[in-house]
């Protein structure tokens, strides 16, 4: 076996990992041995959220600063122990009637994912055969507004929502915006969940014209915040609470408490800095899963 090759088991299962050295963050040095050592220790909270769930990775073979790409489909030389789904492709850009999704439900599936530099995991707000259980808005700011002013804009989504029995759970995306996770019932379609937050969004747009938008065009976006209310169509993906992102740092969609919200809003935090995987995993050891309330479900939302 290759020098560069390592076998290991995890959970009983046979992997190979390779390229252990390989620098895959390189403003921060950080290794795919490091990636696939921070997937492991954050699985257990990670895991969760992907459950069931059919999972869409951005690989990044020779890092951050290399070439990436979307994968869907099970690659060729998937593992016969890991699950895959055959399900719909609505709009496949290949011509897809269907696609084999992995699906992400354990460590030696997660471990294998980061092997081959996954390093970005989005998932779709609906479970395998079911209704949407979570609605997400993105927040996303337009410079010069930053995360300061997104903090702004969750709280007066936060207590619009509220109004409507509907509670938010917070959390950075990552880059420069966050986004709002909100568990519902599982009982409505996703065409009702996006008429939804479409309707909220242009609400909170009318009350507050100076700071939010919730129209696409890029041009009216400058200074605001766009309140991404297509998060919800059945066909997207919002990417996973825990996962890595490719930036200059490893940094990682994290999971905020309202607390930090306000301060961020108040701007008594650093507003351009994310989270990096060290970070989290600290959190995570203080704090717990401050997004386990997804897990357990939610009200329907109101037709109208």
């Amino acid at each position: 076996m290759p020098s560069d090759r390592l076998k290991v088991e995890v959970e009983g299962r046979s992997l190979e990992l390779s390229n252990l050295d390989k620098v895959l963050f390189p403003k921060a040095g950080f290794t795919k041995g490091e990636v696939i050592d921070y997937y492991t220790r954050i699985a257990p909270v990670l895991l969760p959220h992907l459950r069931d769930r059919a999972l869409t990775r951005i690989r990044f073979p020779n890092g951050v600063d290399g070439g990436s790409f979307f994968e869907k489909n099970a690659p060729a030389a998937t593992p016969g122990w890991v699950r895959t789904e055959n399900l719909p492709a609505p709009g496949s850009t290949k011509g897809r009637e269907t696609i084999d999704y992995v699906v992400c439900d354990e460590l030696p599936t997660l471990v294998w994912l980061a092997n081959l530099a996954a390093l970005e995991l989005h998932t779709p707000q609906w479970k395998i055969g079911a209704h949407p259980d979570m609605m997400v808005v993105d927040l996303d700011p337009g410079a010069p507004a930053a995360l300061k002013q997104c903090c702004q804009v969750a709280l007066l989504m936060r207590d619009r929502l509220a109004s409507d029995g509907i509670s938010s759970f917070p959390k950075t995306s990552g880059k420069k915006g966050m986004q709002l996770c909100c568990p519902i019932a599982g009982t409505q379609d996703a065409e009702l969940v996006s008429d939804y937050a479409k309707r909220i969004a242009q609400e909170l747009e009318q009350a507050h014209p100076k700071l939010i938008v919730s129209k696409m065009a890029k041009n009216l976006r400058p200074g605001k915040v766009f309140i991404d209310w297509s998060q919800n169509n059945a066909a997207k993906t919002t990417v996973a609470p825990y996962s890595l992102r490719a930036q200059p740092v490893p940094s990682v969609s994290t999971p905020l408490t309202w607390d930090e919200v306000e301060a961020g809003a108040a701007g008594k935090r650093p507003s351009t800095r994310p989270y990096t995987a060290g970070e989290v995993l600290k959190r995570v050891e203080k704090q717990g899963d401050l997004l386990a309330p997804l897990l357990d479900g939610g009200p329907e939302l109101p037709a109208r």
